[in-house]
Parts: C-alpha cells; structure tokens; sequence
C-alpha cells in the first residue's frame, strides 16, 4: 500500500510539475502592463506610460507602431476594441471598421467574374478605418496628446531596423506587389537587384507615411494654437485625414489603380462607439463586439458548454475535443447565416442567438457518438417571439429545422459541405503532420493538392495582431486590429497601404442575407478582441492573431483559465483544437475554396494515440501540429494582490513590458 501510495503520488507531482512549466514566464506588474504582436511596437506602449499616459494612450501607440511594421496590418486597415472604463464601470466597444465604397455592389463585382471580392488589390479595400478608431479612443479615453502617441510611429517611419520575417515577406511576393506602383515604390529599395526588397536588419525609411503622418500632427498643433481643446485638436487631425489633402490623395491613388473608394465615402464613413454583446458564464461576464465581428460566436459557444460538466471530461480528452468541435460547429454556422453589419437591414437575431434557452436547445442536438457532418445555422426567432424570415431560403439550402432532438436535424446539402474523410496532404510551411506518414518535405510541388492546402490554411490562418494593455487607474483595452498586410496596394503617395477586409463580405443572400455587400456597409469580420469582468472588476481581457480561428483559440484560452485552473501564461500556451468545418471569412475567390471542411480537426502533435484512436473512430480526419493557437496575448488581474499577470504565447513575436 506505501509503495503504491508513494506511486500516485509521484505521478501526481510530475503531472503538477509539467502543468506549471511553461516556456515563456509569466509577466508581472503592478503599475502598468503593455503587450502586443511586436518587441519595438511594446516598447512604444512602455514610453507612454512613463509619459503619464494611462493604457488608452499606450494602446493607441502600440497601434501606431504596429501600423507602422507592414508584417500583418497597416494604416489603411481597420481597428476593433473594447475598453474598460474605471469611472463608470462599463464596457465600450470601438467600431472603427471600414465599409464597402461607393460602386460596391454584387453585381459590379459578379461582372468582374468573382464569386466573392477579391483578396488582393484596390477592389479588395474598403475605407480606412484605423487612424478614426485610434482618434475617437485617444480623444475621449486618453490623456496625451495625438504628437506624444504617433511619436514612436513617426521615428519608425524615419526608419527602423526591418525584420526578416517582414522583409522576406516582401521579398517572396514582390511579384504580385509591383504590379502596384505606390507599392513597388515603398517596399523595393533595391530595384533592379537580385534582392530588391530590403534585408532584415535594414533600416526601413517611408518617407511618404512620414510625410503623412507629420501633417496629422501639425493639423492637431494648429488647432492648439488657435485655442481648441485636447480632443477638439485631435480630431482636427482626424478631419484632415478624411477630408483634406491626405483624403485627396488617397482617393486620387486608389481610383488610379482601379479602387471605387471616393472622398465622399471617407468623409461619411465614421468610427462608431457601441455596446458591446455579453453573456454570464459561471458568474463571469464576457464582453465581445456586436455582430458586424465573429465576437458573438464565443458567447454563443459559452452559453452552450455552460451545460456541460466540462472539468470532469478531463483536459482535451475525446470527450471533451468532441464536445468543443461539435459546440463550434454549430456556432460558426449561427456566424455564417446570421451576422452582419447591425447599421443596415435586415436585423439579425441576436436577442435569439445569444438567449440561454436556445443554447440549450443547440446543446441537446450535438451527436455524441460521431461528428455531425451536416451541422447548419439553428432556428433563433422563435426565441424572440418572432418567426424566421429566412426558412425557405434554408430550405433550399437542404437545412430543415427538426428540434425533436432526434440527431438528424440541421442536414446540409452536399454542395455546402467538403467531405474531409480522405488524407490531408501536408501543409509544410504550418508544419501540419498527415495521419499517413512518408510524405517528404522536398516533395510539395510534385503532391496533388498539396499547394490548394496550403493556401486553404493560409487563409484560414490569416494572421493580424492584438495589443493589451492595462494601468493603474483601472483602464484596460484589448484591440484587435488588422487590414493592409503584405502584399499591400499603397494609396497613391500617402505610405497608406488599403485595406482588404471586403474580401469579408459575401455576394449571394443566399450564403449570409445579413452580409451581402453594399456600399456604405462594414462586413462581418474575423476581428474579436474580449475582455471579462467578475464581481464587476476586470477578470481578464485578451485578444489573438488569426482569422476564423481566433474565437476558436479564445474560447479555449477562457475555458482553460475558468474551467481548468491555469494561469494566465500556461492558458496561452496550452494546446488548442481547431475545426475547419466552417465557411472561410478570407480568401478564396470561388465558393469551393470557402466551403466548410467537415470533420477536418486539428490537433497538438502531443495528443496521446488513445484519444487520436477514439476521435478517428467518431469520423474525425485528423491532423497535427506542434502550435495549435495563434499568438494568445492577455492581462489576468490579480485583485488579491492588487497586481497585473500577463501572458504572451510562446510562439511568434509576440512581447510584453511591464513596471
């Protein structure tokens, strides 16, 4: 009996031990915490906290600077935030998204031969909406000055030691980026060579975002001088780039190379202030933005898995992996169907998707002995008091809305689903791992399929970035922004790359009739930053690159600090799950690439073979990675101690500072 108690035991303590190592530590603070998807870019957050600005001054330069870097947005894209308010207690969420410009209609873009807008180029670009965002937080919720918080911004445009990973980027699509003047003109300072873009560690030097940026300044000084206050100057500089001559030439630059955006959609287009969407999970309140993001499909998925005992199925058992995919599956289907733009009509059903007894009856349709293939959007009117406008549409989808919990309801038809039950090729460059071994990493280009999975991923994957931050005075904001990566079309000589978040919209009701593009209209986008509050205090607030993976990798996160007991840095290091069997947001310009790929999981190349067994025997095509999340960045509060815990993933650029 000794023997065999001293056994548990030292299994027992292995096991704690394992669980509290991580390969990035923890990071402490107690007066201010920054963090975001870049060293230098957190750095700029750190030097407006030591210039007496609170987290919204630091945010809004950690933005800046990251605008600044090219790798995965720039000053064209568009912002999502929320932030806390000490002083009254609430939630606010930034809606800085651009919308579709004038012109931008599905028959102008079905003439054109597309099936949904495309990735790349002007066409693909609604207005910009980044530099509004960052204005309306600064000027109502910060206390610097616009000069202080684009100071770092500014330095970098001057010129800044490039990454490799930036820079090889360029290098590696250069191709498809000069067939873009203004583009060509910025990104290839050695023209004509063997290498044209620059190498990493070269100072980087923009002069046209310089130029830009310094008449943003100066607008703001003027007003100054001329007695305006804090904020009225910052909007002057916000008035100058969405009507003076920044606008100008920007909207000369995009309709020069084919774009649609005019001076009249940037001088309507504005950011707006909103409620942000919330649900109660175990005491917990947890905050996302309205339904023109994918934010509300975490709530959604919170509100369905508070049925469940999930802590006794055991950490990423089979049980429990079963329950998270099947839980996501139908969430993103609710997501594909039923979220758009709020401004514009029709309104979507939101009061019906997020009620709790919906997502019990959701909760009682999941299959527990296999994958369900055929998950579809549910029926959420009836939990309204309202009946669904968009049954027949459904109905020719092949959808029927049996709720007799007889697990074959929801059916979709086979044109909507991608059956994934045969071997995934390997995506080399993500280092996805086949379930049939052999496959050799020289030997991509001569594999069928091989280049159609790895750009499936890709744009699965499309990565952005998050920024955090946090103070003693009890702000805190979560961002996630993105729009105008690499390869980037630069409106005309302003340094400003267009967005190409349009490519987020669909063209046929039939697919989302709350998202079909429309000028004037944002589309729903991937973008969903989160922060939670418990006993009506900051709990935590966090944020992740990526694209239709990002409530996916956030729901875990969550789960794994609430249901699980990690801390901050081993939730975001833990091993994720990933489904594929949903509509693709990004990319793909034909309905096929886009389709939901069911049954297709992805899981930590460390899951034991007795849980890869029982999930292939549920129906589940299975691959393997050792990075299942992208780049988690979150701020635990520690109210115990009166402290900050940060926590960064222990893969990408990702960094935080704190004092």
């Amino acid at each position: 009996m000794r023997k065999l108690l001293l056994f548990v035991f030292t299994i027992h303590y292995s096991l704690l031990s394992f669980a509290q190592q991580t390969q990035k530590p923890v990071l402490h603070g107690k007066h201010w915490m920054a963090i975001t998807g870049k060293p230098i870019a957190a750095t700029a957050g750190s030097m407006m906290f030591q210039q007496k600005g609170n987290a919204v001054d630091a945010a809004c330069a950690m933005l800046a600077a990251t605008c600044t870097m090219w790798d995965v947005l720039s000053w064209g894209g568009e912002t999502q935030a929320l932030i806390y308010n000490p002083k009254t207690g609430k939630v606010i969420g930034i809606n800085a998204l651009g919308v579709a410009p004038t012109g931008a209609t599905p028959d102008y873009y079905k003439s054109k031969g597309y099936n949904f807008p495309p990735q790349y180029g002007p066409l693909s670009a609604v207005t910009p909406g980044t530099f509004g965002g960052l204005c309306l937080m600064l000027a109502n919720y910060g206390k610097l000055s616009l000069k202080d918080v684009l100071a770092p911004a500014m330095q970098m445009a001057a010129g800044y030691p490039i990454e490799s990973s930036t820079a090889n980027s360029i290098e590696r699509q250069k191709e498809l980026i000069k067939q873009w003047p203004y583009s060509k003109k910025v990104f290839f300072p050695h023209l004509g060579e063997k290498r044209e873009a620059p190498e990493g560690g070269e100072i980087f030097i923009q002069k046209d975002l310089l130029e830009t940026l310094t008449k943003l300044v100066d607008a703001e000084q003027q007003a100054l001088k001329k007695g305006k206050n804090r904020k009225d100057a910052i909007m002057a500089a916000y008035d100058h780039f969405y009507k003076g001559d920044i606008a100008q030439e920007f909207v000369r630059g995009c309709q020069e190379q084919g774009g649609l955006i005019t001076m009249n959609d940037l001088a309507n287009w504005k950011p707006i202030e909103e409620e942000p969407l919330h649900v109660n999970y175990k005491g917990i309140e947890v905050y996302k933005l309205q339904q023109w993001t994918q934010g509300p499909m975490l709530l959604q998925s919170l509100n369905i898995l508070e049925n469940f005992d999930l802590k006794s199925m055991g950490f990423n058992s089979a049980k429990y992996i079963h329950t998270l995919y099947q839980t996501m599956n139908m969430t993103f289907a609710d997501r594909d169907f039923y979220y758009g733009d709020p401004v514009f009509p029709p309104a979507e059903p939101m009061q019906g998707l997020l009620s709790k007894e919906y997502a019990k009856q959701r909760a009682k349709q999941i299959m527990w002995e296999r994958n369900n293939p055929n998950a579809g959007p549910g029926d959420p009117y009836p939990f309204q008091n309202e009946t669904n406008p968009y049954l027949d549409v459904l109905k020719k989808r092949g959808f029927s809305f049996d709720t007799s919990n007889t697990n074959r309801n929801n059916f979709a038809p086979s044109h909507d689903v991608r059956n994934s039950a045969y071997n995934n090729p390997k995506v080399y460059e993500n280092k996805i791992i086949p379930e049939k071994q052999g496959l050799l990493s020289g030997q991509v280009s001569s594999l069928g399929g091989d280049l159609e999975e790895a750009a499936y991923m890709e744009r699965l994957w499309m990565g952005t970035t998050s920024v955090e931050a946090a103070d003693e005075e009890g702000w805190v904001v979560s961002i996630t922004p993105s729009g105008g990566w690499i390869p980037a079309c630069i409106a005309g000589n302003t340094g400003i790359g267009m967005s190409q978040r349009a490519q987020s919209f669909v063209l046929d009701a039939s697919l989302n009739p709350f998202n079909v593009m429309e000028p004037g209209k944002r589309p729903r986008v991937t973008l969903t930053p989160t922060l939670a509050l418990k006993d009506g205090k900051p709990f935590v607030s966090f944020a992740v690159q990526g694209g239709d993976t990002q409530d996916q990798n956030l729901l875990q996160f969550f789960l794994n600090i609430v249901d699980f007991g990690m801390n901050v840095q081993e939730a975001c290091e833990a091993p994720n799950i990933n489904t594929n069997q949903l509509w693709l947001s990004l990319g793909g310009e034909k309905v096929a690439d886009r389709r939901p790929r069911a049954g297709q999981l992805l899981l930590h190349e460390n899951t034991p073979e007795w849980v890869r067994k029982e999930l292939r025997q549920m129906g589940y095509t299975l691959t393997f990675d050792d990075r299942t999340s992208g780049p988690i960045n979150a701020i635990w509060f520690d109210w115990k101690h009166g402290s900050f815990w940060g926590g960064s993933s222990n893969h990408g650029d990702d960094y935080g500072i704190s004092w």
